[in-house]
């Protein structure tokens, strides 16, 4: 989106605002969401005692306690609050403290309905679950603030509070009157006019062109097809409205504890927030992370949206939310087997979290999430969960002066866009089965598989200090970011683009030749003629790999042609085109061939894996001066290893090789 063209909000994380490193303090940040106003207070002084004894240094408080400290309207209970800001003080462990606003108490919906948001349908999103509030209703935003303010100014020079953490897990939308008012009004800040707005959504098409404002609605239900740019539109006025909840209240906390980091938990690959947009904004950037324990790719999973929170935070990072075992929203809830849950906190400290946390402290009794694990579950002290949370506690207390604030060093650069993800995930589309985040998962892992370091950046950042740039897919593009692309390859950097690439603008209007004309000379190609999307469980041959997903007719220069189609429609034409130092996919190859050739191509851009020769299932990641091994499989394995270093997990020494056993890992200094 042009600057002229983006919405404008008030506050701005200042460059001198606090980090997570004035928390952390030379070690890593471990422990988790803490409820105790579900439990007795008999209860609070024996989780004291546990928290010790697994090496807990820090908790969150208050997520979900709105209607606790404000039972009715306009009262404040913070009596057992201050006890338990006291023993958490008083046990030497920190608090996060959050604002409840994520929750609002049922009074506030029966009170004030407009506070409540509306589906596409019209109907009320009733309270009794959570997260049910209208980002854009004056009366929430109001009692928020009033909440927020009070709780800031009463425990703003408390001893324990060591950071910030607001609402949670930011994702409702609001398809109300009250939304649809703010709407109107966001989308003049962007377009100045009507007739500006009706080119941006190409309104000629089915007699949608717009008078006034007023008649200009959310993206509601519609009898057919609704119109693609008002529903792209309406996704980053959504954002924007939700990030104007969070910096009302992150700009109260800040202005009575300027020296105190403030934060907001991103959910994974989560399609609802510009979180690129978000980050800027947040002191600490953190995340919550759920991989599957029973998906043979979930320490992958786990590893883009640690890469990609990493490149938001742009440095270290903190995990809010993992299970200690199993979750409860799945079909069927697997528990971590043991060891597991070791090795992915591991493996979040190796891909630059300097916080480690669970959802959460103790598991709860009743309520929708009492089959969520807990760091105490059910079986309490004596089980499985709770001891080896101790286990990980004593670890991470033991590397956490060498490498907390360190960095990770990448050669290669994956670019995500949201707004790009919200213009291809439209209806009425070549094909339902193309989805952004698959895509990125499937060239991410390609990257992860052969061991090469991985950051992501937006399409329109500084890209000059990577040799390798990896675009998935990026169906709706900028001038500036097409622009940064082709100078990025001029300046002699590597480029590999899949399909679906460059093919509209921001406004999600079709580029002519249906990919931009700079991207087609970059690649070589001559003509895109046609998009032949391939069924599910369909593939076409070509002379190096089996095509799977997509395949494009395209007509190129004839000395770009890397490999062709065999056989079929498309049979002797371009599937890879390598052109200088450009290399365009028109398909997504199996998995296997994907990897070797992102691998060929890195290697031609100077870029190597982190460890030749790893085993498969091994995982090597080096941040700062350390080298994380990381073994996803069950059976032992021997890595090979450059001479001899030091093992901080173990406090041995190694020499030339290590064996790792079941869900092994070590943390290697040379």
């Amino acid at each position: 989106m042009h600057a002229s063209r983006r919405t404008v909000l008030a506050g701005t994380a200042a460059a001198d605002r606090p980090r997570l490193a004035d928390v952390t303090r030379g070690r890593i940040l471990f422990g988790g969401d803490y409820n105790p106003e579900q439990w007795p207070e008999e209860t609070w002084h024996e989780d004291v005692r546990l928290m010790r004894e697994a090496g807990v240094n820090s908790v969150t408080l208050g997520v979900f306690s709105w209607a606790r400290l404000e039972p009715e309207p306009g009262a404040r209970e913070f009596g057992w609050l201050d006890t338990l800001m006291d023993l958490m003080h008083a046990g030497g462990i920190g608090v996060v403290l959050a604002t409840p606003t994520s929750a609002p108490p049922p009074w506030l919906g029966r009170i004030h309905p407009d506070t409540l948001p509306r589906d596409e349908n019209g109907d009320v999103e009733w309270w009794g679950g959570r997260q049910h509030f209208s980002h854009s209703s004056a009366t929430y935003r109001r009692l928020a603030a009033a909440i927020t303010e009070d709780l800031a100014a009463r425990y703003a020079g408390h001893p324990a509070l060591t950071m910030w953490h607001i609402n949670n897990e930011y994702c409702t939308a609001d398809h109300g009157d009250e939304a649809a008012v703010a709407f109107r009004r966001w989308l003049r800040d962007r377009y100045g006019t009507l007739d500006a707005l009706n080119t941006a959504w190409g309104t000629a098409f089915w007699s949608q062109g717009y008078d006034s404002w007023e008649g200009i609605l959310p993206a509601r239900r519609t009898h057919y097809l609704k119109n693609p740019a008002q529903v792209l539109d309406f996704r980053r006025f959504t954002s924007d409205m939700l990030l104007e909840c969070f910096l009302a209240e992150r700009d109260i906390v800040a202005r009575h504890t300027p020296h105190i980091p403030v934060t907001t938990n991103f959910m994974p690959m989560f399609a609802g927030q510009d979180a690129w947009r978000w980050a800027e904004e947040e002191d600490v950037v953190s995340v919550d992370l759920y991989p599957d324990p029973r998906d043979p790719l979930g320490p992958q999973h786990a590893a883009l949206v640690q890469d990609l929170t990493r490149s938001q935070a742009r440095g270290p990072w903190m995990l809010m939310e993992q299970a200690a075992g199993p979750v409860n929203w799945r079909g069927v809830n697997h528990p971590k087997p043991r060891g597991l849950n070791r090795l992915w906190s591991l493996q979040a400290v190796a891909r630059g979290a300097d916080a480690v946390c669970y959802f959460q402290w103790r598991q709860s009794r009743q309520g929708a999430e009492k089959f969520h694990s807990g760091m105490v579950g059910h079986a309490g002290e004596h089980g499985r969960t709770f001891q080896e949370v101790k286990q990980l506690g004593n670890e991470l207390a033991r590397i956490g002066a060498e490498v907390t604030g360190s960095h990770i060093n990448a050669d290669v650069a994956i670019l995500h866009d949201w707004h790009a993800w919200w213009a291809a995930a439209q209806d009425g589309r070549p094909s339902a089965h193309v989805d952004h985040a698959d895509i990125l998962h499937a060239w991410h892992r390609a990257l992860w598989e052969a061991g090469l370091a991985t950051d992501f950046a937006h399409p329109e950042h500084d890209l000059t200090r990577y040799r390798l740039i990896v675009v998935p897919q990026l169906y709706a593009m900028t001038d500036a970011a097409i622009d940064n692309l082709v100078a990025h390859v001029r300046g002699g950097g590597a480029l590999v683009a899949g399909f679906l690439t460059g093919v509209a603008d921001e406004d999600d209007r079709i580029r002519p030749g249906g990919m931009d004309a700079r991207l087609r000379e970059l690649f070589g190609i001559r003509t895109l003629h046609e998009w032949w999307p391939l069924e599910p469980g369909e593939t076409a041959a070509t002379d190096g790999f089996d095509a799977t997903l997509w395949s494009e007719e395209l007509e190129a220069d004839e000395d770009a042609v890397d490999s062709a189609y065999k056989g079929g429609e498309l049979d002797r034409l371009p599937a890879v085109l390598h052109k200088d130092r450009a290399w365009y996919v028109s398909t997504l190859p199996e998995p296997d061939a994907l990897r070797d050739l992102l691998a060929r191509v890195a290697a031609g851009a100077g870029v190597r894996p982190v460890l030749e020769g790893l085993p498969p299932g091994v995982e090597a990641v080096r941040r700062g001066d350390l080298l994380f091994l990381l073994h996803h499989g069950r059976e032992p394995v021997t890595v090979e290893l450059p001479g001899a270093h030091h093992d901080l997990l173990t406090g041995t020494t190694v020499t030339d090789e290590i064996t790792l056993g079941r869900y092994g890992a070590a943390v290697l200094r040379p």
